[in-house]
């Protein structure tokens, strides 16, 4: 993303959790402090990297999650779930989808969407999940994305924002990451 003239800020780099060792509740402080980090950071968007789990082990293909009450955060997801299902699987018939409960979506002042690259219950799917081959393809079609969202080619000229240099902040997490992204000059 950054040769594309898109600065990222991580919110995390590495598996560790954002939580003390002694913390009676490190989910919680782990996600208030990812929360302080993007609102920190001013980002025009948030993108969250996950891998998805269900009991079913049919269930697949990428899906990208937004909060309801967030117009952006709708035409990101709907932009993002386009790309992943053009570049990954053109028969994945998932549709970027409203959630009002994720902690995540809810507590950050910009757009946040959660994509969820596929399903670490489908054996199938998680094949193609662990391949670096795979995990480029997909990085490649959340940059592809995020560049269309913002009106640029992947080659990175600009088509809408003439001028502009996208600003990103995000968090790795394992097999988890998160990117914001901020509209700078």
């Amino acid at each position: 993303m950054e040769k594309d003239g898109i600065k990222i800020v991580m919110t995390r780099t590495d598996e560790g959790g954002l939580y003390q060792q002694s913390s009676k509740n490190k989910k919680v402080e782990d996600m208030r402090k990812r929360c302080e980090i993007i609102t920190e950071a001013k980002p025009v968007f948030t993108v969250s990297i996950h891998q998805n789990s269900y009991p079913e082990e049919s269930v697949k293909g990428a899906q990208v999650f937004y909060y309801g009450q967030s117009a952006e955060g709708k035409k990101l997801a709907e932009v993002l779930q386009k790309i992943l299902v053009e570049q990954l699987d053109p028969q994945n018939h998932r549709q970027a989808k409203a959630n009002e409960s994720y902690f995540l979506l809810k507590k950050t002042p910009s757009p946040t969407v959660i994509v969820e690259c596929g399903f670490l219950s489908n054996s199938g799917e998680a094949a193609l999940l662990t391949t670096e081959e795979y995990q480029k393809k997909v990085a490649n079609a959340v940059r592809d994305g995020i560049l269309e969202y913002l009106g640029r080619s992947a080659a990175g000229t600009t088509e809408k924002q003439e001028g502009n240099k996208p600003k990103a902040s995000g968090q790795q997490e394992g097999n988890k990451s998160e990117a914001s992204g901020q509209q700078g000059n």
